[in-house]
């Protein structure tokens, strides 16, 4: 059970992230605090490379790493910004919806087609995605899934989560072509090049934030190397939907953090359909 271990502490550092890039947001640059939970996980990741056999690539490993990589920029952004404008209570949950997506990016892509578990996990997660509002149905019962269309933090999370979906397929495309580790340690130290120049360009005036600021800053990308670290490990000992299904209880410790950190309210609406959408990547997944 040494991959359950390693699935809990990648799900915790995940969490983890969420808070403190949240927590950065107050008071730094969107672009500096994305830039920094790209670049500050490099140091963890590219030591590896040392350690591990350099795979031989396929045909098709540039033009994974390309379209994979300059997706992940997009959704980065928008999703630190989505986290900034909106309760993590609301927003970190839609990122379930991602195995949703994947049921109508999967056929077209890598021609994977879903199952009845797979519209059981529909179900719930939708489910899931009405209780986190649900002390807005007052305003009619359609109004929770409205206001998740009206509000800017949960529209830019959808996105995210769909760009995650196509995303998702392409790096399936990318480790054929590869290997696991090496396609990660690729694929990362791609988005931070791309990166540097979408800073220099959107944020030259807020550069000084990042040394004044490396004490926030580092501890995001610190977490998102151990994070994925962890996560790598976890997939090496199992299957992916297992430690992904896993992973996703990351959903629940940022909603609880949410609440006792930053004091986000309808702590209990959110904690319950967080949950209700963890078991429905669980059918998507398992």
């Amino acid at each position: 059970m040494t991959w359950f271990v390693f699935a809990i502490l990648t799900a915790i550092f995940t969490s983890l992230l969420d808070v403190t890039s949240k927590h950065g947001l107050k008071t730094i640059n969107v672009y500096v605090v994305s830039w920094s939970l790209i670049t500050f996980t490099l140091p963890l990741l590219l030591p590896i490379l040392f350690f591990i056999d350099i795979p031989d690539l396929g045909n098709h490993f540039g033009v994974a790493l390309l379209v994979s990589g300059s997706l992940n920029v997009i959704a980065i952004i928008l999703y630190i910004k989505a986290i900034k404008v909106a309760d993590l209570s609301i927003t970190v949950p839609l990122i379930t919806f991602t195995p949703l997506f994947l049921l109508a990016t999967s056929p077209l892509i890598v021609q994977e087609y879903p199952t009845v578990m797979d519209a059981i996990g529909i179900v719930l997660i939708v489910a899931g995605s009405y209780t986190l509002k649900l002390n807005e149905k007052e305003q009619g019962y359609f109004d929770p899934f409205k206001s998740l269309f009206r509000e800017k933090g949960p529209k830019l999370m959808l996105l995210v989560a769909f760009i995650w979906s196509i995303t998702a397929n392409v790096d399936k495309i990318g480790v054929q072509n590869s290997s696991p580790t090496f396609w990660a340690i690729a694929n990362y130290s791609f988005i931070a090049t791309a990166m540097t120049p979408i800073l220099l360009y959107k944020a030259y005036n807020h550069l000084k934030q990042i040394p004044q600021n490396l004490i926030p800053l580092i501890p995001i990308g610190l977490f998102h190397a151990m994070a994925l670290l962890f996560q790598m490990q976890a997939i090496d000992m199992t299957i992916v939907a297992h430690v992904i299904s896993i992973k996703r209880i990351s959903v629940f410790f940022s909603v609880l953090l949410g609440h006792f950190i930053f004091h986000e309210e309808g702590i209990k609406e959110r904690s319950i359909g967080a949950a209700i959408m963890i078991v429905g990547v669980v059918f998507i997944t398992l």
